[in-house]
């Protein structure tokens, strides 16, 4: 693949906040256990002898998760088929890097979930004996203990559905930047809103969904940095400096 002449190179990228800020957040999170704040978010959300507030939910679970997570699928097929037909469809070809590296994003930053469930075997809040259930509750660096049912909650599938959607800001950022921003924005505010309506039915803690969207982050910018982004030539980045 190559460059479009019409954007020579990338802005500059502030490795201080894109990855910084990332890596600040896991370590404060494998740091400072948060076992206290997601159970007093989970509280808010629980009822003895009821359950979860949206356990019953047709809303939270047929709208914003089912329908909502198809969505996404269709959004990822469709992005399939354009850069498969990028090598075809001559009006298409300008965006076949943006494309390829849209499809590699969003494949790696929801593919990563399902293996990480079942290596780290971490329960769903409403398996636990603290809301109803009746497995016992262990941190996610601690040792689990024996049951016939591992858990499969961290990180965060439906989460993880909607912050892939990180991928749409570096898909735009050295072309339209007001449109990158728009998207970060809207990855965000979706990936946001379906870790709430979980947290809500008692599918995942606060924290599991903040490091899935950590996760996808940094992988939609792994991806960028391998595909899309085109540093300036340090001889032209020279020059322009000394004028």
């Amino acid at each position: 693949m190559t460059s479009n002449p019409l954007f020579p190179h990338s802005a500059p990228l502030n490795l201080r906040l894109a990855v910084g800020i990332p890596l600040a957040i896991m370590a404060l999170l494998l740091i400072v256990e948060p076992t206290r704040l997601d159970f007093a978010l989970a509280n808010l959300m629980y009822t003895p002898g009821v359950g979860f507030v949206g356990k019953h939910s047709a809303f939270l679970e047929d709208i914003l998760h089912d329908r909502a997570k198809q969505a996404v699928i269709v959004f990822a097929v469709l992005s399939i088929l354009g850069f498969i037909g990028s090598f075809f469809i001559q009006r298409l070809q300008p965006m076949k890097r943006q494309l390829g590296y849209l499809v590699l994003a969003m494949g790696l930053s929801t593919s990563f979930v399902t293996p990480m469930k079942a290596v780290t075997a971490v329960q769903c809040p409403w398996s636990l004996s603290q809301f109803g259930g009746s497995e016992t509750y262990s941190p996610l660096l601690s040792h689990r203990p024996a049951t016939d049912k591992p858990g499969r909650c961290w990180p965060g599938g439906h989460a993880a559905a909607g912050f892939t959607l990180f991928a749409l800001f570096f898909v735009f950022r050295d072309r339209k930047p007001r449109w990158a921003r728009a998207g970060f924005v809207f990855a965000l505010t979706l990936g946001s809103v379906f870790s709430i309506s979980r947290m809500l039915q008692g599918a995942h803690f606060f924290s599991h969904n903040l490091w899935t969207a950590v996760f996808c982050w940094l992988i939609c910018l792994g991806s960028y940095w391998a595909v899309l982004y085109r540093p300036e030539p340090v001889a032209q980045r020279e020059a322009v400096s000394a004028r």
